[in-house]
Order: C-alpha cells, then structure tokens, then sequence
C-alpha cells in the first residue's frame, strides 16, 4: 500500500483525508485516523507535507506488515473519527511487535 493508496481509502470510507498516526499503547500498536483532516482549513500541514507523512506510514505498515490488516478494518468499520475521538485499528504484527514495544 502506498500513501496515495491510503489516502484514497479513507477519503472513499469517510470522505476526507483524515490524518493517521502510529501509537503504542497498552503494549500493542495502533494505526490511529484522527479526526482532523486535510481539508480543514486549521488543519496544520499543506498537501505537500501531508502526502509525504502518509507515505511514511503506508511505508512503516508495509515494513512491518500490517498493511492488508488496515485495509480490512477500514472497509469493515462502522466507527468514524469525531472531535476528541479516534479510530484505533489494533495491528497484530506477532514477533515483530517487540520491536517497537522496546
């Protein structure tokens, strides 16, 4: 998956071009669509910038495999990000996991 991959899958599940962070949290990680969006006018990245982070996530799932796992829940959810909250799409990257837990 590239990031102008994943940008179009989020822009056909909820219409916009959510920002997505990678978070470890209670000893798992998560990919996390948040709730701002490309095309709110606060929003604090150009297009430019927010394709370049885009592909520096698809880039990571890639690595660590967790692409096809992203895909899946996002075409599956019925959850949407709104204010203050996120979509957190738990990613099962068995062995692979202790790398980013250390």
């Amino acid at each position: 998956m590239t990031g102008q991959e994943l940008r179009q899958m989020l822009l056909e599940k909820w219409g916009y071009s959510y920002d997505v962070q990678l978070r470890r949290a209670q000893g798992k990680i998560f990919l996390q669509v948040m709730w701002k969006y490309l095309e709110q006018a606060s929003f604090p990245l150009s297009e430019a910038e927010y394709q370049e982070h885009l592909d520096s996530i698809a880039n990571y799932l890639h690595a660590l495999g967790g692409s096809t796992q992203v895909q899946t829940f996002i075409a599956q959810t019925r959850d949407r990000p709104r204010l203050g909250k996120a979509v957190s799409i738990p990613l099962d990257l068995g062995k692979r996991s202790s790398e980013w837990i250390l």
